[in-house]
Parts: C-alpha cells; structure tokens; sequence
C-alpha cells in the first residue's frame, strides 16, 4: 500500500462517511490540531517523564487519535466510525488524574512561566497547542461540536498544567513563578 494517493493534491481531502472539503476549513483545522498536540504529547514522551505522567499521556493519545477521528467525519456519520466516542467518564479520568498529580504539589500561590525541568517545559508546549484545537473545535462551523468533546480539551489543558508542575517537583526544580517588571 502506497502512502501517497494524491487525491489531495488539489487542497482538498476527504472525510469518514463520504464527502470532500477543502484542507484550510475550520473542521480539517480543528482534527489537524488534535493530531499536532497528540504528536506533542508523544514528544513529552520521549522525555522520559515519570511512570505516572507516562501512563496518563499514553492514554490520552488514544483519546485523542479518537477525537481527532470523530471530527474528520461528516456530521451526523459518526456511527461509521464503528468506535466508542469520547464521553463524559473520559473527562472524569483526567480529573481523577488531575486530583492525583496535585496532591504532592504544594498550593500555587502566583501565576508561573511555562520551564523548569525539560518534560515540564514540553508539557507547557502541550497545554498551548491543546488550547488551540479547543480553540478551533469551536471554530467549526458546519456542526456544533458534541459537549463531551468540548470538556476533554479543557480538561486536558488543566492536567496538562498539572502534570508540567507534578514533573517539575518530581524532578526537584521548582516552578519558574512570574512577576512584572518594576516600572
């Protein structure tokens, strides 16, 4: 099987369930970015975080390529996806891991500057570009993206958060705080 089928050579590709859109449309935008965190989170990975963080990251890139896949569907052709969809317990597993990244961390007490150890610094890296497909999930514009799907980035983001602080004391740097500049 060749990896080239230059069906896209026009800008053009198509999505599960039938249909072709042009590559610069919010929904391609939207599961491309997806796709561009998962490979971030796959780049933390190598960083060789923690056994914890490593877990948690391994089981989000599956929710992710989920995700992603749901969104390069038509509307309403979801169901030919024959796979579980994301849904309201997926979330409730990153809180749960969020809960449980905090407990060792103490209280946070100023803003703080993505940095620190090198696994908390890509995990930074992460955060922004999850709030970017969160950001473009609500840019599409030919369906309202199902809540569930919403949630999950959001929460994504805040564990990714905590996970960059659960790594960094993990590694025993601290948290880069940040204060303005005196006038």
């Amino acid at each position: 099987m060749r990896i080239y089928t230059k069906t896209g050579d026009g800008g053009d590709t198509g999505l599960f369930g039938g249909g072709r859109v042009k590559k610069n449309v919010p929904r391609v935008e939207a599961y491309g970015t997806v796709d561009e965190l998962n490979a971030t989170l796959g780049l933390v990975r190598t960083a060789k975080p923690s056994p914890f963080t490593d877990e948690v990251l391994a089981r989000v890139q599956v929710d992710l390529f989920t995700l992603g896949a749901e969104l390069a569907t038509v509307p309403g052709k979801e169901e030919s996806l024959k796979m579980q969809l994301l849904e309201e317990a997926d979330y409730e597993r990153l809180e749960r891991a969020i809960d449980d990244a905090e407990k060792p961390l103490p209280p946070l007490k100023t803003f703080i500057l993505p940095g620190g150890s090198e696994v908390a610094a890509r995990l930074h890296l992460s955060r922004t570009v999850c709030r970017r497909a969160e950001r473009a999930l609500l840019s599409i514009d030919d369906a309202t993206p199902r809540g569930a799907l919403v949630i999950y980035l959001n929460r994504l983001s805040d564990l990714l958060f905590t996970l960059a602080r659960y790594e960094n004391h993990a590694a025993k740097v601290d948290d880069v705080p940040w204060a303005p500049h005196p006038r």
